[in-house]
């Protein structure tokens, strides 16, 4: 055998090897993908449309792949029997209660079992357990939802293009705020007015803070009013001083108001004197005469001192009178001698 010869079957060799290795590689690939070599267990459930799952599809787990689709057989009279593969690293968090449901990794993606739920007091599922099942929407009920959701918006869209015809001709409340000047300037003047409002609003708030914050602050009267049961005590007793005067006050008040009666009742002296016209101008008139009494009398008083027997009475009176004033000036200095000079008291530093 030749050098050339060799040389082709060692290539030959060499490319059976690499492609000796391949094979084992995607081998061990889709093995690996497959859960091929993993120890699994295996469970089952019942669908009524596997809405084109096939074999070999995810099994999910809380967005977790953690097995594939083993078989798919049919079972009762229009049911589905899916057997599943599943990690037993993956059984611990299983339940015997837990559901499985066929979704889709996309929108338009291979179909997968998604197991979801499960309390933990059932306890974990076991080799050859059967989950329950939960029906999904399927593309076509999908699809009549969209069309209903199409129709509606349709409608939606034409509605709001006839609202917004009538806007821009001015009809209806809305159409007249965004069209009328005149409206649209009281309707700037009541929000100014409702600004104005919550301003004052605010302010009288913020005043009211203030205020209970002065009713909150140690030492005030309204604290002392709201907490020291002493000040409370006297104020209530300064309050029953109060409504007593006042009932005295009231009482006198109706003493005044009889009195007052009786002053306008003509049956006494007062009622008499204060309504009774002909009585006043008697007791006038009374009045006058006295005067006129009284200047006659003193006239002849004078005439009586101009007498002369009487003369040297008078005189006698008139002595009298000088001498006991003359004596009270003369006792009044020796008085004022008698009484002590009071010393000034000297202030202590």
């Amino acid at each position: 055998m030749n050098s050339a010869e060799n040389k082709r079957s060692i290539m030959v060799g060499i490319f059976v090897l690499i492609a000796i290795v391949i094979f084992v590689i995607g081998i061990l690939t889709l093995g690996g993908q497959q859960k091929k070599f993993i120890e699994s267990i295996t469970v089952s459930t019942v669908f009524s449309d596997v809405e084109g799952l096939k074999v070999g599809n995810n099994v999910w787990f809380s967005g977790v792949k953690i097995g594939t689709v083993k078989d798919i057989r049919l079972h009762g009279e229009s049911q589905v029997q899916v057997l599943m593969n599943l990690e037993q690293s993956a059984q611990q968090y299983i339940r015997q209660n837990s559901k499985a449901r066929i979704s889709s990794e996309s929108l338009i993606g291979n179909k997968i079992i998604e197991i979801f739920g499960g309390t933990p007091a059932t306890g974990q599922v076991q080799d050859g357990d059967v989950l329950a099942s939960e029906a999904n929407l399927n593309t076509d009920d999908i699809m009549k939802t969209l069309q209903e959701n199409n129709k509606n918006l349709s409608n939606i869209t034409s509605n709001f293009s006839v609202i917004s015809d009538k806007l821009v001709r001015g009809e209806g409340t809305v159409g007249t705020l965004l069209n009328d000047s005149t409206l649209a300037k009281d309707f700037k003047s009541m929000v100014a007015s409702l600004e104005t409002t919550s301003q004052n609003a605010a302010r009288a708030s913020r005043d009211l803070s203030r205020f209970t914050s002065k009713l909150n602050t140690k030492g005030s009267l309204a604290d002392n009013l709201l907490t020291d049961t002493t000040v409370f005590s006297s104020l209530e007793s300064s309050m029953a001083e109060l409504e007593k005067a006042t009932q005295s006050a009231t009482q006198m008040a109706q003493n005044l108001e009889q009195a007052s009666s009786k002053f306008n009742n003509e049956n006494n002296a007062v009622g008499v004197l204060l309504n009774d016209p002909d009585f006043a101008g008697q007791l006038q008139r009374t009045m006058q005469n006295l005067e006129t009494s009284s200047e006659k009398l003193d006239a002849n008083m004078e005439a009586l001192q101009s007498n002369f027997l009487l003369r040297g009475y008078f005189r006698k009176k008139d002595k009298e009178q000088r001498e006991a004033a003359e004596e009270a000036q003369e006792k009044q200095p020796e008085q004022e001698q008698q009484q002590p000079v009071q010393q000034p008291v000297k202030e202590e530093k």
